[in-house]
């Protein structure tokens, strides 16, 4: 394409100007010239459907540009951020999460001699640094899009290092669990759901959903997101309480000024810590594990409950592998009406469907057993076919206790039991224990004229039970002083028996007691008024008081 550039008349202001300016003005012209002009459409063929339309009017002319000549021109170079009073972000893309992190830091930083203390703490123990990175590598993608979609400060992407050490088994000793340590009340408040079947307070998707709402909640209380750190861990109520404290006395509010636990007072400076070791890993002497800016993990959906084993032999993976991707599972068993979704390695979840469609085997060999009356571990095993040990360690029931009623048990499937677990039971299964109550036979004598309703009444225990185990009929009669077997409580004999001597030994206090007294009555001298008598004479003569 040629373009007709209008030359100058020889007394314009671009003849003044230096010979050198000449190209240049000349770009400039070409370049807008460029921007201004509109493509025109291709010229229509004959006998195509489009040679109706009608021709588009040419372009209106441009004018003439020129350059003045008092305006010097400066050389081209790149800005630099010492030069350029705005801050460019870069375009390019992170290395790898890291960098990512790096990028996403907007908390105000916290530096105090705390802050040096965790710094020299954490690069003591580079093996300790180097567990705790690489566990986390399975989760802080995740973690980090999720703060990313929020726009929250990536300073808390690095909250499970303080908490948990990126462990997801992590329990503390007040109960607190999972990779953001949620105590049971809380995770309640926030939708995670603890039963017999699964913890989500362990749960990576969902622990982390809730952390991050709790926190936004927080911010949005307190205003300050080093505040918000210290409910985190202390609680609002008492944070409130602290700040209410410092108001009252005039004293300024920020975390530092504020009185909180030792546990508390740590937390931000730990925090920033392992914030300015990942910035910095050179000036600290550490490594960091290569951590891909790219997902470990894929979720797959269940539509039938599955064995644990059966998943990871699917998806070719370890099963220890599979339950640290997803460790709020506790039992042998993927329930799909309570857990939907599980978690695996990118590649393997492709691996998984391919072999689920070829698979043609059992799914589960396992559901759950609600019990319909309370009864020892013995009792149940034999219910469901299987032995006691096995049905203690599978639903961790402890020794002697019995299993009450309405409690959900994990049981191997049979004929008669061979259905997915209800969503009912797979989000609310529980289970509950009672002390287990030791018999021991005993053998009674039969009254005068008593049947064995009435006997069996007498020591409280059932008639059927009684017929049973004396091979009788449940209205029999009995002879006066028969015997008859019964399995009573040894408790209760052994209650009965500690309340015989608990009387036996009062009545020796009491003859004990007597005798002292005895010992210590003094010998009859002179007769002594009797309280009574005293009392009488004082009420028929009244002393009178001397002014």
């Amino acid at each position: 394409m040629t373009l007709d550039l209008p030359l100058a008349p020889p007394d314009s202001r671009l003849s003044l100007a230096p010979r050198w300016l000449l190209p240049a003005a000349l770009a400039v012209v070409v370049f807008v010239s460029g921007c201004a002009t509109t493509a025109q459409p291709e010229a229509p063929r004959t006998g195509d459907a489009t040679t109706s339309a009608p021709a588009t009017p040419p372009p209106p002319s441009l004018p003439s540009y020129h350059l003045p000549s008092n305006v010097p021109l400066s050389d081209i170079a790149t800005a630099t951020s010492s030069t350029s009073p705005y801050n460019v972000a870069t375009l390019d893309a992170p290395a790898d999460l890291w960098d990512r992190i790096r990028r996403g830091f907007a908390m105000p930083d916290l530096q105090n001699e705390l802050v040096i203390d965790r710094e020299q703490w954490y690069a003591t123990r580079p093996d300790y640094m180097q567990r705790m990175t690489e566990r986390s590598s399975r989760y802080l993608f995740h973690i980090v899009e999720e703060i990313e979609v929020r726009n929250m400060p990536m300073e808390l992407a690095l909250l499970p290092f303080i908490e948990s050490a990126f462990n997801p088994q992590a329990v503390s000793s007040a109960r607190a669990a999972g990779m953001w340590q949620f105590m049971p009340a809380t995770g309640q408040s926030f939708d995670l759901k603890q039963n017999a079947f699964r913890d989500d307070r362990r749960d990576v998707l969902a622990s982390t959903r809730a952390a991050l709402d709790y926190m936004q909640q927080l911010y949005n209380r307190f205003g300050d997101w080093h505040l918000a750190l210290a409910a985190y861990n202390w609680g609002q109520g008492n944070v409130n309480r602290a700040i209410t404290n410092n108001q009252r006395l005039g004293k300024p509010t920020g975390y530092t000024d504020i009185n909180m636990p030792a546990e508390t007072r740590l937390y931000v400076p730990k925090l920033q810590a392992v914030k300015n070791i990942l910035a910095r890993p050179q000036a600290y002497n550490a490594t960091l594990p290569l951590i891909g800016n790219h997902p470990f993990f894929d979720t797959v959906t269940l539509q039938r409950d599955m064995d644990v084993a059966l998943i990871a032999r699917l998806a070719e993976v370890n099963e220890r592998d599979f339950r640290a991707l997803n460790p709020s599972l506790n039992q042998p068993v993927v329930m799909a009406a309570g857990t939907p979704t599980v978690l695996l390695p990118w590649d393997n979840a492709v691996i998984f469907l391919r072999n689920l469609q070829t698979y043609s085997g059992p799914l589960a060999s396992w559901t759950a057993w609600v019990v319909p009356t309370t009864m020892t571990a013995a009792q149940a095993a034999s219910r469901v076919g299987m032995s006691e040990s096995m049905l203690r360690e599978v639903n961790n029931i402890p020794p002697r206790m019995q299993v009450r009623a309405g409690s959900s048990l994990l049981v191997p499937r049979s004929e008669t039991r061979n259905t997915d677990v209800p969503v009912h039971v797979a989000d609310n299964g529980h289970i509950s224990f009672a002390p287990e109550v030791v018999l021991r036979r005993t053998v009674v004598k039969a009254r005068k004229g008593e049947n064995v309703t009435q006997l069996a009444n007498r020591y409280g225990v059932s008639a059927v039970s009684v017929a049973g185990w004396n091979k009788l009929a449940v209205n029999s009669a009995l002879k006066t002083g028969q015997s008859i077997a019964l399995m009573l409580p040894q408790r209760a004999r052994g209650a009965k028996a500690s309340t015989a001597a608990s009387s036996s030994n009062k009545k020796q206090a009491v003859t004990k007691s007597t005798r002292k007294q005895a010992a210590a009555k003094p010998t009859k001298t002179t007769k002594q008024p009797t309280k009574a008598r005293v009392a009488s004479t004082s009420s028929k003569k009244p002393v009178k008081k001397k002014p």
